[in-house]
């Protein structure tokens, strides 16, 4: 936004206007392709593709993606509900998020760093104890991958707001623990609180989020990228939950015989005490 104050003086008149659209429609405009853009001002799609070079990009996409980068973590809930109001209805909405997601996979694969995700699965089996925090809608992927380590490991905590304070959780937080943050925007303050706290104590950390520019990745040892690009005022966490799919596989597989034998003595379990339905229990409610 202070690139387009910085160079307006220098622009077209219909460059002008362009720049004046996106400083007032910020918002919109990062979602809008050239043509749709050009047409919100009354001029041409190259008028757009000219503007994007003249303020130093590439092209158009560049420009777009440095826009939605500034405002994703600005967005408000009613202005992500105004947005998807716009880009996707109720007739599209399947087909939209679905593509989304596919999108945010996609890149998410092209954007991972794999000697990084070795080293996180190294930390998880080199700390003494693991303390997973993620607040608000990042609270589901922290407790899945809690729930899944905790079957695998003995040292698993996952620090949630409840009764006690997140700092009265990790009281005993030391330089032998590692502390895995999930968040993505719009980004917890408080998880960002407790990854600070982390590294005060000399903890090892890990973020799970979307992006290196992330406040979460500023306090980390290793960061995972997860594209989470939204399609609407809801968080896209298909990506991040694939990530920590990964994670718990790459851990299950490093303790192969201590997970069958779990799962072997959980299955007792769960039969004795119907933790699940059976096939006889379906047969007879028919």
């Amino acid at each position: 936004m202070r690139l387009i104050q910085i160079k307006f003086s220098r622009l077209s008149k219909g460059q002008k206007l362009i720049a004046e659209y996106i400083l007032n429609n910020y918002d919109k405009a990062a979602f809008m392709t050239a043509a749709k853009l050009g047409a919100s001002v009354g001029v041409s799609e190259s008028t757009v593709v000219r503007f994007a070079i003249e303020l130093g990009f590439n092209g158009y996409p560049t420009l777009q993606k440095a826009l939605q980068e500034l405002i994703k973590n600005k967005l408000t809930t009613v202005q992500r509900l105004e947005l998807s109001n716009e880009y996707i209805s109720e007739e599209n909405a399947l087909k939209g998020v679905l593509k989304a997601d596919i999108d945010n996979i996609r890149a998410t694969l092209e954007k991972i760093n794999h000697k990084t995700f070795e080293d996180v699965v190294n930390s998880i089996f080199k700390a003494k104890k693991i303390y997973i925090i993620g607040l608000r809608s990042s609270s589901a992927l922290s407790e899945f991958l809690g729930f899944y380590l905790n079957i695998i490991l003995d040292n698993v905590r996952v620090v949630s707001s409840g009764m006690s304070d997140v700092f009265e959780q990790m009281i005993n937080l030391n330089e032998d623990d590692l502390v895995i943050g999930i968040g993505f925007p719009r980004y917890a303050m408080k998880t960002i609180n407790i990854l600070s706290f982390a590294k005060s104590r000399n903890a090892k950390v890990v973020a799970i989020t979307d992006s290196l520019l992330s406040p979460l990745a500023s306090k980390a040892d290793y960061t995972l990228i997860a594209q989470s690009n939204m399609a609407s005022f809801v968080d896209s966490l298909v990506a991040p939950l694939s990530i920590i799919n990964a994670l718990i596989v790459a851990v299950g597989m490093h303790e192969k015989d201590k997970i069958s034998d779990t799962f072997n003595t959980l299955e007792g379990i769960w039969k004795k005490y119907q933790v699940y339905s059976s096939e006889k229990d379906l047969y007879e409610e028919r």
